[in-house]
């Protein structure tokens, strides 16, 4: 029984994506003993720090010989893609290539790193406060997407509530009073959205590419008239991290996990909230039903358009909120454009995680890490352009978008205006 259940399993995935994943897999192997072992002498050590930036620790560095650890590396990536390739892991073949893509990315760091020393939990703390307006940006796309309008407006979104938030927040002189500012001003720009696209039924895509114009445009206005000039207008401070006592003392992960400011924590906070309300509420089986057949819902009394409306303005909050981690949770300032195409790669977070919450705060780890990963190699002075680096997460995003990771479920009526007969 048991092995009928396993080969009705490998059955469930197409032999031409079981080739693809295994040569994918072998290609990682070949590109580790390739490009990083035959380029690495013998008798080098790699040293990893494990002491986030700022916190002292007893712990050692973690040591080990960097040829050997590449060739172990590259064997362990053969040996998966040639199970791939003849037999297949059915449904596990996405954890395996995550397995497998994390080798590979840390054959890079040892690789990087040789003959040299990296703070690895630095680079994970940074990896994830760079996830942190990533996550939450995919939580706005939940919000909307899960009932049936699609908001590629998150990006404007971010943008306008980052500036409103250091300005409100640097003329009142209150981080929370601009915190709530930004989040307003999201939920405004997704009141617009809702109005566009589901009472006059524009275009979702056109509707948020207004948005994103629009926000574009005002904050660069703004910012050269009056931020740039009035640095007074322009320095709201930030949100200091909040230590949570004895949690923060767990070796490596606790520093990185409980030394946070109110962004961090909240995006967790939101992430277990959102899964609990989608998938084990009433609201969340009515959102859903909304966004997979509408129609039917109308049927059973569900108020489509309501339902509609409160989804696109919560996901409005969501992004201003994530703007708002800009200003008041990073930089303490407002620049043109900071948000940098963190709501696009949001969307790409989203569909990446499945539209779920855990799934994209998974997907927003690993842009984050990419961004991160960029930054720390460039700091090492690894001979590789540092515009190759900096593509390193947009080019992530297209590799995910490409499919690689096989086709996303998203909702049935997503995108589709909905009329009442």
């Amino acid at each position: 029984m048991a092995s009928t259940a396993v080969q009705r399993e490998i059955k469930l995935v197409k032999p031409t994506r079981q080739r693809v994943m295994g040569i994918i897999f072998l290609g990682l192997a070949a590109a580790i003993w390739l490009i990083f072992s035959r380029s690495t002498d013998a008798g080098l050590i790699t040293t990893f720090k494990l002491v986030p930036g700022g916190v002292e620790s007893n712990l050692p560095d973690w040591q080990m010989p960097t040829l050997m650890t590449l060739n172990l590396l590259a064997i362990a990536c053969a040996f998966l893609g040639g199970v791939q390739l003849f037999r297949g892991f059915g449904r596990r073949t996405n954890l395996v290539l995550s397995i497998v893509s994390a080798l590979f990315i840390f054959g890079f760091l040892v690789w990087a790193a040789a003959d040299k020393s990296m703070n690895l939990t630095g680079l994970l703390n940074t990896a994830l406060s760079m996830a942190v307006p990533i996550t939450l940006g995919a939580f706005s796309g939940i919000l909307c997407e899960r009932a049936g309008v699609v908001n590629i407006a998150i990006e404007g979104m971010m943008l306008a509530a980052a500036m409103v938030g250091a300005l409100v927040g640097s003329i009142s002189g209150s981080l929370w009073v601009g915190l709530f500012s930004a989040v307003l001003t999201g939920a405004l720009l997704g009141l617009v959205h809702a109005i566009l696209s589901i009472k006059y039924l524009t275009d979702q895509i056109i509707s948020g590419t207004v948005i994103n114009i629009f926000a574009g445009g005002m904050t660069a206005f703004v910012s050269a008239k009056f931020m740039q000039i009035n640095q007074s207008l322009n320095d709201p401070g930030i949100f200091k991290p909040i230590e949570i006592p004895l949690l923060s003392e767990i070796p490596i992960f606790g520093p990185i996990l409980f030394d946070n400011n109110i962004f961090v924590y909240a995006m967790f906070i939101f992430m277990v909230v959102l899964h609990i309300g989608l998938f084990y509420t009433r609201w969340g089986l009515r959102m859903r039903s909304v966004g997979e057949y509408p129609k039917a819902a109308d049927t059973l009394g569900i108020n489509v358009f309501r339902t509609r409306y409160m989804a696109v303005i919560l996901g409005g909050m969501m992004a201003g909120f994530a703007g708002a981690y800009f200003t008041l949770g990073s930089v303490g300032r407002f620049d043109e454009f900071m948000t940098a195409g963190r709501g696009f790669i949001a969307l790409a977070a989203m569909i990446f995680g499945n539209w779920t919450p855990f799934g994209s705060f998974g997907a927003g780890l690993l842009f984050g890490f990419s961004d991160s990963l960029a930054s720390k190699v460039a700091i090492l002075g690894v001979q590789i352009p540092s515009q190759l680096l900096g593509m390193a997460p947009y080019v992530v995003t297209m590799i995910v978008l490409a499919g690689v990771v096989g086709r996303g479920q998203m909702p049935a009526a997503d995108g589709q205006p909905y009329v009442k007969e």
